[in-house]
């Protein structure tokens, strides 16, 4: 890894754990800041915006700025802008959605929209996911910002965005876009929002299933670290392999 890359970067599990930095991730920033590389932190999470994140990060002792943060929130939004410029869509989800999709110019409503668009959100009622069920029957094109079917808290795992699209599909028939890693959407949106191509872009993971397939699927190299959820001998049960394994990010020379 001699010759200048960019960076794709997984945030849980790569650099923090809960609200713990992983040791030698600030080092990392500090190597690819002082080389002045290319780099975005990546998450599927959309709860937040990339200002709530970077502040999040900061407490946990991680200098990174929100213009170096990009969501799978973000990608829907851009997403959507591609397809249908200025649209309308009926949301459920927290700030991190809606205010990308203010962002993209889109109209926040539950007349007749364009698209029923599921983040993930801790206030989930049975009213929402009604008018969701009933907006998509009728014909509003369904996209959720991310696949996972959980996510981890302090206090244990919680539902997430593909738990609850599995319920809406289930009542509908119909399949939601899902815009997240693995999805080569995010990989595609990250690296136009960059300015990088694949060929110098290296992504940064812990979990095989997510961020490797998803740089190797977007033609990038991959590093998988062992400080997440991947343990060295669960490589081998998947058909394809990371570029590079390695104990965490402090052992990545930029």
């Amino acid at each position: 890894m001699n010759t200048p890359r960019n960076y794709l970067i997984d945030m849980d599990g790569v650099l923090v754990r809960g609200r713990t930095a992983i040791p030698g991730a600030q080092d990392f920033i500090g190597r690819l800041r002082d080389r002045d590389a290319k780099y975005l932190v990546l998450t599927n999470n959309p709860m937040y915006t990339p200002a709530d994140l970077a502040h999040r990060l900061q407490n946990s002792g991680l200098d990174i700025p929100a213009d170096r943060i990009f969501t799978s929130a973000m990608a829907t939004a851009q997403f959507l802008h591609w397809q249908r410029p200025r649209g309308t869509a009926f949301v459920i989800g927290e700030s991190g959605v809606t205010s990308a999709l203010h962002e993209a110019g889109y109209i926040i409503t539950d007349h007749a929209p364009d698209y029923v668009v599921l983040g993930e959100t801790t206030s989930l009622n049975f009213e929402a996911i009604t008018k969701a069920i009933r907006l998509v029957a009728g014909g509003a094109r369904f996209i959720a910002t991310n696949p996972d079917s959980s996510g981890p808290t302090e206090d244990g795992i919680v539902p997430a965005c593909g738990a609850m699209a599995a319920l809406i599909e289930r009542a509908t028939g119909r399949s939601p876009l899902f815009i997240g890693k693995p999805a080569p959407l995010m990989m595609r949106s990250a690296m136009n929002h960059l300015g990088v191509h694949s060929q110098n872009t290296v992504m940064v993971g812990d979990r095989m299933d997510t961020d490797i397939i998803a740089g190797l699927q977007a033609g990038m190299d991959t590093i998988l670290v062992l400080s997440g959820v991947t343990a060295r001998d669960a490589i081998d049960r998947f058909p394809y392999r990371p570029t590079w394994v390695l104990g965490s990010v402090a052992e990545i020379e930029v």
